[in-house]
């Protein structure tokens, strides 16, 4: 049992729970859903005996068809009147595929983002509350404005807002200071810091977790929070990279790294895990490898929430024959390829239960303080770990 049974016996949930997960979102929807069922029916026959079990799934049905041209509508297909509903969205999904004009097209990010809002308004008026589970925050490297740009993150927020989210839950958010668009109302930044430990522990039995035999590397000066943070809880030394870039110049929509000088002490015959917030092209996070063995580091370990690998896997297909990582892990939150499934040095890294934790919970709006900051179930993991590998 995930919970504390006696947490719920004297509370009552927000509104009857409803999940909709969009298309590019079901398979993660319906493992979510499997949690949830599997805790009320156990929850229910402790704390209901006698009384009518909960449903044997909370999952709502719903659809966005579209027209030959494109266009499309959003529709639910059920009674959402008092509900609680959750939307999940992938919006870097682009597996998902639509016809238009005869032609086939592979959904994009604007895509899947308008037929979340398709759905929240065919919703609004009816259900209880309303609230969005986006891992992946949409346009989110586009938090800041530094000329005449748009601020596609900001206003994705406010017009959710205006829509009547009430809650939006996101995971390792590129910049969490993107929520000021929306001050006063329910954002919450979620680190999966546990789940990524957890899986290190679970695949690779020989580490030793000590300063003297391992270390956390930032690849930038943007990821030193999320480095500070695993450093501190593991015990470990921190080392970081900053990027010299020729802003003379753009290359594919950036300036090009000229350099990374790192920070930090030595990492020779150090096992080394790079932790970022995503891996799109992936050449900074092999940029970042390669630094590091030249400083003789022993075995490197790619660590990110969300592995788009928007330019395939033949870079770090070659850089894993050639012993530059040993490792590369990322979360179940957004698509994953079936070739990046099939690759033997990938570490798939599961939130499925972790978001049916926070559903369950923020439905009968319950604290989530201690599933947002893990350090007690770490340090756990950690002594299980030196205890039964050393």
């Amino acid at each position: 049992m995930a919970q504390n049974i006696e947490e719920f016996r004297d509370s009552l949930p927000v509104g009857d729970l409803g999940i909709i997960p969009l298309e590019g979102c079901l398979n993660l929807g319906k493992v979510v859903d499997d949690y949830i069922t599997e805790w009320r029916k156990e929850r229910d026959a402790v704390l209901r005996p006698g009384l009518p079990a909960s449903p044997d799934s909370y999952l709502v049905k719903a659809k966005c068809p579209r027209f030959a041209s494109g266009e499309a509508k959003g529709s639910i297909l059920e009674s959402i009147r008092g509900k609680d509903l959750y939307f999940l969205v992938d919006v870097t999904n682009y597996s998902v595929t639509y016809q238009m004009s005869g032609f086939p097209n592979r959904m994009s990010p604007d895509d899947h983002y308008a037929d979340l809002k398709r759905l929240i308004s065919a919703a609004t008026g009816k259900a209880r509350r309303i609230n969005v589970i986006m891992p992946f925050l949409y346009e989110s490297r586009q938090h800041k404005r530094t000329s005449r740009e748009s601020l596609d993150c900001a206003v994705m927020l406010q017009e959710l807002n205006a829509l009547g989210v009430e809650n939006i839950i996101t995971f390792d958010a590129h910049d969490p200071r993107v929520q000021n668009s929306i001050p006063i109302s329910g954002f919450d930044n979620i680190m999966p810091t546990y789940q990524f430990i957890k899986a290190l522990f679970q695949n690779i039995p020989d580490l030793e977790v000590n300063s003297e035999h391992m270390m956390i590397i930032s690849p930038d000066e943007g990821a030193m929070s999320r480095a500070v943070y695993y450093s501190n809880v593991l015990g470990l030394d921190m080392g970081m990279f900053y990027k010299r870039r020729d802003y003379s110049r753009i290359v594919n929509g950036r300036n090009p790294i000229v350099a990374h000088e790192f920070l930090g002490s030595s990492v020779e015959g150090k096992d080394v895990v790079i932790i970022d917030d995503m891996i799109a092209s992936g050449d900074s996070m092999l940029d970042v490898a390669r630094e590091l063995k030249k400083r003789k580091a022993r075995r490197i370990f790619a660590a990110a929430t969300f592995g788009l690998f928007t330019h395939g896997l033949d870079t770090f297909d070659r850089a894993c024959e050639e012993g530059l990582l040993s490792k590369v892990l990322t979360t179940n939150a957004i698509y994953q390829n079936p070739e990046l499934l099939s690759r033997d040095y990938y570490i798939s890294v599961d939130i499925s239960k972790y978001i049916a934790l926070l559903i369950d919970k923020l439905n009968y709006d319950h604290s989530i303080s201690e599933l947002l900051d893990p350090s007690a179930k770490i340090r756990g993991a950690l002594d299980f770990y030196n205890k039964y590998h050393h």
